[in-house]
């Protein structure tokens, strides 16, 4: 065991353990500190013991002793998975695939086999909406904080077009550090902006260039700044009366830009609300209230951002974030640059009409 090892275990002590000294004797590292209120020796107990190294701990006058040794023996770890989190994505896979089937003008009905068009497109997306719960999953991992596998919701494709609701993640114990509470919000929105670019970038590639009809009927989709960079870079020159018709894969790509804006609303517990609450302590609370009220001038330009701002009350109650338990601990340099490459990406996707139908 080396020090940054025995660190990164101390760590995910964090809710539980206040380390006060840390130093090494007999080729064993040993942590010094006290328990947190409302944390027993057994809480830090069952965290050392999924740890691939040994670990003595022993209490004398409240102080807390840790003592770690060993080399490690590394597990791996599989979850679990529960037959509902398997149902429900295994029924998104098939919405998506009617979806993206019809999306290419396939009839399932007449030919079943046709729903095979709709894997470009249900392929993209899953993967963007899993690799941003993923995201949220491996951060919450790494900073011993339980929660759940995602929850894939599927949809009724012949109602919603995408055919799902998207994805979530349940976080099922507090989170204690500011900077744990910034990692896991910014990693869900860093991985699906990950994926949705190249994704965006191969499907618009492959989109076909058509001449605009005035008495066509359709769906108009918004442009982010960063949608209109790349389709500049890759229709240059694109004339007044042609448009872009979006292949599947550069509409997921789209949807992937426009859950990452969504979720980076600096707003409750929204991925950006946990971000501007990790960045901003207190002050988060009129950050959070100005960009709600933002939302109802942006529902003058498109009725969505309405209904998005009353789901967002209804389902969270309040603008304002719960409190953590070291929020006046200041947050390394690392962590705001996190921070700030949220906020770029946020401008980058924000869209301020992202549909609109002729």
């Amino acid at each position: 065991m080396n020090e940054a090892q025995f660190r990164q275990t101390l760590a995910k002590l964090d809710g539980n353990f206040l380390l006060k000294q840390i130093g090494q004797s007999n080729g064993s590292w040993i942590a010094i500190g006290r328990l947190l209120s409302g944390s027993d020796i057994g809480d830090v107990q069952r965290i050392l013991n999924k740890e691939p190294f040994d670990y003595l701990i022993s209490s004398e006058n409240e102080v807390i002793t840790i003592t770690g040794s060993g080399e490690a023996n590394v597990i791996l770890r599989i979850p679990k998975i529960p037959k509902l989190h398997l149902g429900l994505f295994l029924a998104t896979v098939l919405t998506t695939l009617i979806a993206g089937s019809m999306m290419e003008g396939a009839n399932i009905f007449s030919n079943p086999m046709e729903i095979t068009k709709g894997i470009p497109f249900s392929f993209t997306l899953l993967l963007i909406l899993g690799c941003h719960e993923f995201g949220h999953y491996y951060y919450a991992m790494k900073h011993n904080v339980d929660a759940t596998l995602p929850y894939f919701i599927p949809a009724p494709p012949f109602l919603f077009l995408i055919g799902t609701f998207g994805a979530f993640i349940k976080i099922k114990s507090p989170i204690y550090r500011r900077d744990a509470l910034l990692q896991i919000g910014a990693a869900g929105p860093i991985a699906g902006f990950i994926i949705a670019v190249p994704a965006l970038i191969i499907g618009l590639m492959i989109s076909s260039v058509v001449t605009v009809d005035s008495e066509q009927v359709g769906i108009i989709l918004g442009d982010s700044i960063l949608m209109k960079l790349l389709t500049f870079v890759i229709h240059p020159g694109l004339p007044e009366n042609m448009d872009i018709l979006l292949h599947p894969v550069a509409f997921a790509g789209w949807i992937g830009l426009l859950v990452t804006m969504l979720n980076l609303l600096p707003i409750s517990q929204l991925d950006g609300g946990h971000i501007a609450y990790a960045m901003l302590g207190e002050k988060h609370k009129t950050v959070a209230k100005a960009a709600f009220l933002t939302l109802l001038p942006l529902s003058f330009l498109s009725l969505n951002w309405l209904i998005w701002g009353v789901l967002i009350l209804a389902l969270m109650r309040s603008t304002k974030h719960p409190p953590i338990h070291d929020i006046k601990t200041p947050l390394s340099k690392e962590n705001m640059y996190i921070g700030y490459a949220c906020l770029m990406i946020f401008f980058l996707c924000f869209i301020p009409v992202p549909f609109q139908i002729p």
